[in-house]
């Protein structure tokens, strides 16, 4: 047993690992006890609950790895509420938070290819748990958590209800239904095979148009995660629909495979990054809600996030990567948005977590209020700011461990001094190595903690720029 629970290793958001090989029943045996009892040590002071809430997504056997979740943490002594159905993680957290349980275990692999399976750590304030948390379930993993005289009970539900009846009262939805109805507005929602499915038709009615809305484990042979080398079909919808020159605006709304991650495709058929749907949200909270508070975004965040914030005079807080990291902001300070690069984004008015068709709703909110294009309400923050900018993102295997580690070193003991021919005038060290160069742009190098991968971050005045910067790393990393 120690020899298994050795090699459990929770990484920036769960465990994770693919299914057959690191993610078992065997393992999710050890596992799950071990998160219940150290949810219970660390949060029943403040909630007075045995409750767990465990929930799935639409992954290869999900609901029997929930079951068995649900099986092995009743064993211990606790209840749990077991899901009837799939659903976003962040229903589950909503879940967690207001059934008065003492947490959440959710069965997912977020935006991993179709051969993963994971497990998601929620506490009772509906958010990730802090690191410290999950290493405190690697320890307790060495010892186990003996059987309980009396085994708690399982109790069924569906997730879906109170959340959509929570988001529903977060915006206008008569306004955005009305838009759809009439036709000033298309909707289409890419839910990449995941647990977003049905989601927006349960908000907005059923002329939303979902795409890729079957359940398909191998996700069609890609993965649930909102990049544009992922989204062909939607594109190609996009393109078709502009061709047939039909009045109104129109979106296409992507959502990874768990719903906490987002992307958009404007009606032009651009691809919009968190990077850019993050200072339109900014925008629209503050210019149409009148929400205030903090800014709180990632070190990989875009220079725009701050520069729309100080037109609206919000605070900004930067964290490393990770939602967790965020999430534990949004619990310490008033925060009106939290957002990463890869597309995560929660809201201080709701729970500390990335809530996918919270942020669509919003993103329609937007569009409708002022009219616009997504791509041409982007144009004009960028004129509201004077700033300008393009941001690409590589991930690069490396040969070994030990590759890494010589990489690193060399980081540590001869600093860089010069970029792609721009002189380095600062180094931001709070998550890897993030290097702001002569003309402002930057270029950040970051090491997956798991594997041997090095994450080449940039953002600079020029897409040409940022894919000069980012091939001079790889050179300098290979």
């Amino acid at each position: 047993m120690p020899v298994v629970a050795n090699s459990i290793k929770f990484g920036t958001d769960g465990w994770r690992g693919v299914i057959g090989d690191e993610f078992t029943f065997e393992r999710l045996a050890l596992v799950a006890p071990a998160a219940a009892q150290v949810l219970y040590n660390t949060y029943f002071s403040a909630v007075g609950s045995r409750t767990i809430v465990v929930g799935y997504d639409r992954r290869f056997m999900a609901e029997d790895f929930a079951r068995a979740v649900a099986d092995n943490v009743t064993a211990v002594g606790f209840d749990v509420l077991l899901s009837e159905t799939y659903a976003p993680t962040p229903a589950f957290s909503w879940a967690a938070k207001q059934l008065n349980a003492l947490g959440a275990l959710v069965i997912t692999a977020s935006h991993n290819p179709g051969t993963y399976l994971g497990l998601k750590v929620k506490g009772y304030f509906g958010g990730s748990v802090s690191p410290e948390v999950t290493k405190e379930i690697e320890t307790l993993l060495l010892d186990g958590v003996p059987p309980a005289n009396t085994p708690g009970k399982v109790e069924n539900f569906n997730p879906w209800p109170s959340y959509t009846e929570a988001l529903e009262k977060k915006v206008d939805i008569a306004k955005i239904r009305s838009a759809i109805a009439s036709g000033k507005l298309t909707v289409f929602a890419d839910v990449m095979h995941g647990a977003a499915a049905g989601g927006l038709e349960k908000l907005l009615g059923d002329r939303v148009n979902e795409i890729n809305s079957n359940r398909d484990p191998l996700f069609g042979g890609g993965a649930p995660e909102p990049l544009p080398k992922y989204l062909s079909r939607l594109f190609e919808v996009i393109k078709t629909h502009r061709k047939a020159d039909q009045l109104g605006l129109a979106v296409g709304l992507v959502f990874d495979g768990d719903c906490d991650r987002i992307a958009a495709v404007d009606g032009e058929g651009n691809f919009l990054s968190s990077q850019v749907l993050i200072p339109i949200l900014i925008d629209h909270l503050t210019l149409r809600r009148g929400f205030s508070g903090e800014i709180v975004k990632t070190v990989s965040g875009s220079d725009l996030m701050p520069r729309v914030a100080a037109l609206h005079n919000l605070s900004v807080f930067e964290t490393p990567v990770g939602y967790k990291y965020i999430a534990d902001r949004m619990l310490a300070a008033k925060v009106l948005l939290g957002g990463e690069e890869s597309g995560g984004i929660g809201y201080g008015s709701h729970i500390p977590e990335r809530d996918a068709l919270l942020s669509a709703l919003y993103v329609l909110e937007a569009i409708v209020d002022s009219g616009l294009d997504l791509g041409d309400y982007y144009r004009q923050l960028q004129e509201k700011t004077n700033f300008t900018s393009a941001y690409d993102r590589i991930d690069l295997p490396l040969a070994s461990m030990e590759v890494r580690s010589r990489l690193l070193q060399q980081l540590q003991t001869q600093p860089l001094k010069e970029i792609a021919g721009l002189a380095v005038i600062d180094c931001q060290t709070i998550d890897g190595y993030k290097f702001r160069l002569a003309d402002q742009s930057w270029l950040m190098i970051r090491f997956s903690g798991t594997e041997p991968v090095l994450r080449l971050y940039c953002e600079a005045p020029t897409i040409e720029q940022v894919h000069k910067t980012l091939a001079w790393a790889k050179h300098w990393a290979e």
